[in-house]
């Protein structure tokens, strides 16, 4: 099969020709056919992008803060990331919010008010009296007592589930404020406390309460086995510490 651009005879024999000459052969077509134009125009972006890149090199001061961390709000960013760099608070806050998903809507609705304020309670008490000693072993009875609970999907009365409630956000307010010095601005690092915690809770305790909507039974017996190992991991934190209190 022969195209219809090119000549009939075969190459072997044919005289040299010019390139010139063997373009007509192409019906003086583009091998790649290109608008001027559009280079043009692409060279044309191309050099404006160039020259905006380098103005913008240019423009860039020899320091710059990309973030906050070295104004004061990064109080406030310390106050939000100490709880959540060890299990000391973060597993007692999702057995919370798992058994704020068991209750009644009434009960989950209150701790999500009473919970920022009693942490922001409990670190000002860390203010007022940093001496207070409150032992270890508050905090580990509470995670036990706590993934208990979920675990045998108890509905506490509304006094006593508002009450365990505010006793782990004391407890806790008061161990993050122990975190701040001399040079922390009080008032944003607490923020960022009560910040981290409001959102944790309403966060998971929502997560669990969505969960659940299935209507399956499989679901509470999943959220039920959550807080046996929270339970578990408190039983654990109970038996470090009193290996490390005790001396070998």
């Amino acid at each position: 099969m022969r195209y219809l651009d090119r000549r009939t005879d075969p190459l072997a024999g044919r005289r040299t020709a010019r390139s010139s000459q063997r373009r007509r052969n192409r019906c003086n077509r583009r091998i790649l056919p290109l608008e001027r134009n559009g280079i043009g125009h692409l060279k044309k972006e191309t050099l404006i992008r160039a020259i905006a890149a380098a103005l913008a090199l240019v423009s860039v001061p020899a320091s710059a803060d990309a973030h906050l961390i070295n104004t004061t709000l990064g109080d406030f960013y310390g106050g939000v990331l100490y709880p959540l760099s060890g299990p000391d608070d973060v597993v007692p806050w999702f057995a919370l919010a798992i058994l704020a998903s068991i209750q009644d809507p009434r009960n989950a609705r209150w701790l999500l008010f009473v919970f920022p304020v009693a942490l922001v309670g409990g670190a000002l008490l860390s203010v007022v009296t940093p001496a207070l000693f409150i032992s270890p072993a508050w905090n580990l009875a509470v995670i036990v007592v706590t993934g208990l609970a979920v675990a045998a999907a108890a509905k506490l009365p509304f006094p006593v589930f508002l009450g365990l409630g505010t006793l782990i956000a004391l407890l806790h307010g008061y161990h993050n404020g122990q975190a701040m010095t001399q040079d922390t601005d009080r008032l944003l690092f607490i923020c960022g406390v009560a910040a981290v915690g409001y959102v944790f809770v309403t966060l998971f305790t929502a997560l669990a309460i969505s969960f659940r909507q299935g209507g399956r039974e499989w679901r509470l017996i999943a959220l039920r086995a959550s807080g046996s190992w929270v339970a578990a991991v408190g039983v654990i934190m109970i038996g470090l510490q009193l290996r490390t209190a005790v001396p070998m």
